[in-house]
């Protein structure tokens, strides 16, 4: 039982930044994921960048050296720092939790992700 809700998203052009965030709330486990993944229209869903309880990460090749995910575990927020970004970013950005990963080894396939907020949208123009 989690609620997750992005924020952030908007238009931007090439070369710009962005912070995405995502607020969760109910509970998770000790051991858990947090992660963003995003979607182009006519693409597939792919994993941006995903943030084990432990602290470690994991990106998309796409996406190194230019976003940065972290968390506020305070305010149970995750973020998404995009920065250098390109038409090719275009997408929603959808962020996913798996509240219990034990067993799990971190990465970034959709079927690890049970809880999924309801995305927010990111424009890129050239």
């Amino acid at each position: 039982q989690v609620q997750l809700v992005e924020s952030g998203g908007g238009s931007v052009q090439a070369g710009g930044s962005l912070r995405l965030s995502c607020t969760a709330s109910g509970n998770s486990g000790y051991s858990y994921f947090m992660a963003w993944f995003r979607q182009a229209p006519g693409k597939i869903r792919e994993g941006v960048a995903v943030a084990g309880s432990d602290g470690r990460t994991k990106y998309a090749d796409s996406v190194k050296g230019r976003f940065t995910i972290s968390k506020d575990n305070a305010k149970n927020t995750l973020y998404l720092q995009m920065d250098s970004l390109s038409p090719e970013d275009t997408a929603e950005y959808i962020c996913a939790t798996n509240p219990n990963v034990r067993g799990l080894d971190l990465d970034l396939d959709v079927w690890m992700y049970g809880y999924w907020g309801h995305g927010t949208q990111v424009t890129v123009s050239s």
